[in-house]
């Protein structure tokens, strides 16, 4: 891809598993901008409240933890959670469902989501999550909603936690993203949809280098629109 001056700001939403942060990490280094895991940042809230006995179900509680909480990244991807790495242990499955239910309080929203726009102020950025197009960064220039079966979600998810050492069950992660989809489309905060002016992309039969192509040029065109 021919180098490209103007850089513009890309939002990809889309449900748990989907591919979203493997993509927007290979494209932002492609493009050389910034990626800002956003998931990473409910990941560590949830995180953070597993590990201090915080009663995910008590949104006071969960706020109240939040003036304990300082997330930082590094231009490697790596996630820092008060000054410790928990760039893997974030990514296990009962850390991704911690993450839903702290991402429907208000007070968690407002934390991270005045973090992200600072973050992205400086222009040539790529952020994926839940709400980014919608709430995040609603005037960002290239908006996609990325979107794949949950068979094919499962599997990824069951092959990504093999790699990583983590125990691995098929059935059991079909069911929690299954349930993550609900929580994440049903909450009356920030609820996962589409925005109108995104462009959906469904990889259930693309392969990674695929996504990554079509991703890449939907970039340029439009850029060249901008």
């Amino acid at each position: 891809m021919e180098d490209i001056m103007k850089k513009i700001s890309i939002a990809v939403d889309g449900p748990s598993a989907a591919g979203k942060s493997s993509i927007a990490k290979i494209v932002a280094k492609r493009l050389d901008y910034i990626y800002i895991d956003t998931g990473a940042m409910y990941r560590c809230v949830g995180y953070y409240c597993l590990e201090n006995n915080i009663d995910l179900k008590d949104e006071q509680a969960v706020s109240q933890a939040l003036k304990q909480i300082k997330i930082e990244m590094d231009s490697n991807n790596h996630i820092f959670l008060n000054g410790q790495d928990v760039s893997q242990v974030i990514r296990q499955d009962q850390v991704s469902m911690s993450a839903s239910v702290v991402s429907s309080y208000q007070a968690v929203r407002t934390f991270l989501v005045e973090q992200q726009r600072q973050m992205a102020n400086v222009g040539g950025v790529i952020l994926d999550g839940r709400d980014i197009g919608t709430v995040v960064l609603p005037n960002a220039e290239l908006k996609i909603y990325q979107i794949a079966s949950v068979d094919t979600r499962a599997k990824r998810r069951y092959l990504e936690n093999q790699e990583r050492g983590l125990t691995a069950d098929l059935e059991l992660i079909k069911k929690d993203i299954e349930q993550r989809d609900y929580q994440d489309m049903n909450r009356d905060i920030s609820p996962l949809k589409q925005a109108e002016d995104a462009i959906v992309l469904d990889t259930s039969a693309m392969t990674l280098q695929e996504v990554v192509d079509a991703v890449l040029k939907l970039v340029e065109e439009k850029i060249k629109e901008v």
